[in-house]
């Protein structure tokens, strides 16, 4: 469902409701006279609407987390904040750059537009910049040459289904943070699909290597052997960038009705 444009047909619908109501029929009503239904349940909703839509389309921009492929760092029912201005000002519906601010840099956990299904977003962390050279072999990162460093941490038990996972701690430029790895799980990628820009990988028994092209990201799963990813899918390009996730305001397993509430997970972002 595409809520933005829902939501710029409203803002489009109640201001066409709005404007009539302030310039023509408010005029020839007297005063004291009760609005009619049109203005009440139209015209009056679309200060609030407008309100939503810009803070929505420029500002932030709540998620929720439907899949345990960001695990440890994103939970299944956590939900997020994701910042809409950090990489540019986009315009809504279009989702066209009008203005650049920042890059997405290596680490940043980013919401972006699925390249096989523009209408679903998917949220992975930033591994690959333009012009990098990526290689994804037996569980090992290695970016342009250098292996990415990591520390074995504690097992990490997945309380749903009762197994645990290797964790470690990874360094991604100035970013810190958790990753799984299973012990059991396979390393190469079987069931990679023909992407835009697939000549750029190479796969083999024990994974996959790639050259990011120019305007387009690399993405992993912190979740490593249960993430489909960009070793599947291909490269996110610019233009299906959403934004940077940066805050847990809440934690529901379900939501009607509430259950699993853990608030312990507000804030609790890396």
């Amino acid at each position: 469902m595409n809520f933005a444009l829902i939501l710029f047909v409203l803002c489009v619908l109640t201001g066409i409701l709005w404007v009539a109501d302030k310039m023509v029929f408010a005029k020839q009503r007297g005063t004291g006279t009760r609005e009619p239904l049109w203005v009440e349940y139209g015209a009056s909703f679309f200060p609030v609407i407008i309100v939503v839509f810009g803070l929505r389309s420029f500002v932030v921009e709540p998620f929720r987390i439907p899949s345990g492929s960001m695990i440890p760092t994103l939970l299944v029912g956590d939900f997020i904040l994701v910042n809409k201005f950090t990489y540019g000002i986009r315009l809504p519906v279009l989702n066209s750059k009008v203005l650049q601010i920042n890059d997405p840099q290596r680490g940043d956990v980013m919401v972006f537009r699925y390249p096989a299904d523009p209408s679903v977003d998917y949220i992975k962390r930033v591994v690959g910049l333009p012009g990098d050279k990526i290689a994804y072999q037996n569980k090992r990162l290695t970016i342009n040459g250098v292996e990415v460093p990591v520390q074995p941490m504690e097992d990490y038990l997945h309380k749903e289904r009762a197994y645990y996972s290797g964790r470690f701690n990874e360094t991604l430029g100035a970013v810190q943070h958790a990753i799984l790895n299973d012990r059991d799980a396979r390393a190469d990628v079987p069931m990679a699909l023909d992407f835009p820009g697939r000549e750029n990988c190479v796969y083999n028994h024990d994974g996959v290597r790639c050259e990011v092209p120019a305007g387009h990201y690399f993405m992993l799963g912190d979740n490593r052997d249960q993430s489909a990813d960009s070793r599947v899918w291909g490269f996110v390009p610019d233009r299906n960038i959403v934004g940077k996730a940066f805050f847990i305001w809440f934690h529901a397993d379900s939501i009607i009705p509430p259950k699993g509430v853990d608030f312990s997970r507000i804030g609790s972002f890396r």
